[in-house]
């Protein structure tokens, strides 16, 4: 029996939930320690952006049933290498994303380079969205993109996203938030 916090498996990757034990080690600098609890080595590109999981925590501790939509390792099995990591901003329906919809799920990932235009993210985006419609019945997602990141604006774009608002984050600046919605067919009919 399979539980929301098990590795998401993919073609080609393996989404692994990092534990507090593997951000801690990642932020105190000690990628080694963090790489054997994680089963994957952990490249140094990791520690140039960190506020993810500052940011993680502060959502662990306000909230610990957050910890199944926390930060995961986007690992290459067959080298047992990080390359990246995705997680959702929040628990679904957060209050911050009412001004735009209700019920939905903001997520973010990031690519290491060397392994970008890959189609990870894709993969990576496409698995986590399959993972929360099935596990938790969600729906609707939210990503936040700088109009200036021509990359991720053209790989939400193929996926799907369309844009339904602006906003100033602290750290990236203007953003883009864009929607994508699962639509579900009841009775023979799309709702």
């Amino acid at each position: 029996m399979h539980t929301p916090l098990d590795d998401i498996i993919t073609p080609r990757l393996i989404l692994r939930l990092m534990s507090s034990d593997v951000v801690d080690a990642c932020l105190a600098g000690n990628l080694r320690s963090a790489g054997r609890l994680l089963g994957a080595s952990i490249p140094k590109e990791l520690l140039e952006h960190t506020s993810s999981f500052k940011y993680g925590q502060q959502q662990l501790q306000n909230d610990p049933d957050y910890f199944p939509w926390s930060a995961r390792a986007v690992i290459l099995p067959e080298e047992q290498v990080m390359i990246g990591l995705i997680r959702f901003h929040s628990r679904p329906d957060a209050k911050y994303l009412h001004a735009y919809v209700r019920d939905a799920v903001e997520l973010g990932y990031r690519i290491f380079k060397g392994y970008q235009r890959l189609r990870y993210a894709t993969e990576a985006i496409t698995a986590v969205m399959t993972w929360a419609q099935t596990e938790f019945g969600v729906n609707k997602f939210v990503v936040s993109v700088s109009p200036e990141n021509i990359p991720s604006m053209q790989l939400v774009s193929r996926l799907g996203f369309i844009k339904i608002g602006e906003a100033m984050d602290d750290v990236d600046g203007l953003e883009y938030v864009l929607l994508y919605e699962v639509q579900r067919i009841i009775g023979g009919a799309i709702s």
